[in-house]
């Protein structure tokens, strides 16, 4: 199975420093790159731990608050630098943290971080669209477009629930199919001459947590996936992207 995993900025090219996270990238509207998630060391668990972007600069984060302060960490937006700082209370309760940033030139960045470790940790990311462009190897703009990034466009667009131009967008709900314990539902579809997305709204049913992949929920033809919480806790709900050529369903 051929698949594109959307999210971080790509291999190779993202620098990070005693820091665990997987760093998705969802492309920002008019900067388009594939990308894969990574993975590196933990978030540190008493001292501060600071992210830095390199060529571009945080211009906001955006979190979920528990409304429990031992459940609840700190994530700061420094302006002058463009850093971001995070850092967990005293007790923590959580093994992970997730939280989005979006940055100056327009890319939205999610991060989902364990915590562990006690001393102060530096994480720097370096995004190579970013660094294509700076080169001036971009691909001209009357050029064919990449079939990979139509793929990313696609994925971008089931994400913010917008459309993108040559795609239909049907959104209902279809009837659940049942994966073992996993209550499978799409929600809605996006069709266009070349590719089909489909959102997939998913259930764990089942009193053990589910650990999704590509494979639990994509069919082999599946070009793409990117799934939005991969580990599933009894009756938790999650949101799976699914993008497939026409012809190959």
């Amino acid at each position: 199975m051929s698949v594109y995993a959307i999210g971080s900025a790509a291999t190779g090219a993202v620098f990070l420093s005693r820091y665990y996270c997987y760093l998705s990238r969802i492309i920002g509207a008019s900067l388009v790159a594939l990308s894969f998630f990574l993975i590196a060391e933990p978030a540190s668990a008493k001292d501060l731990t600071r992210i830095s972007l390199v060529e571009d600069e945080f211009a906001s984060v955006s979190k979920i608050s528990t409304g429990n302060p031992a459940d609840d960490f700190s994530v700061v937006n420094e302006p002058v630098r463009g850093d971001i700082y995070l850092s967990v209370p005293e007790g923590f309760g959580r093994q992970a943290l997730s939280f989005f940033a979006t940055s100056k030139r327009g890319y939205v960045y999610k991060f989902v971080c364990r915590v562990a470790g006690e001393q102060a940790v530096q994480v720097f990311i370096s995004n190579p669209a970013i660094a294509k462009d700076k080169a001036g190897d971009t691909a001209p703009q009357v050029a064919a477009a990449d079939p990979q990034e139509t793929v990313v466009e696609l994925v971008q667009a089931m994400y913010s629930n917008s459309v993108i131009d040559g795609y239909e967008m049907r959104q209902r709900a279809f009837r659940p199919v049942y994966v073992g314990t996993l209550k499978v539902q799409m929600i809605a579809e996006y069709r266009g001459s070349d590719l089909t997305g489909r959102v997939l709204r998913i259930e764990n049913r089942g009193p053990a947590s589910v650990t999704l992949s590509e494979a639990t929920v994509a069919p082999p033809s599946a070009v793409a996936v990117s799934i939005a919480e991969p580990k599933l806790d009894p009756g938790k709900v999650t949101t799976a992207y699914l993008v497939s050529q026409n012809g190959r369903q």
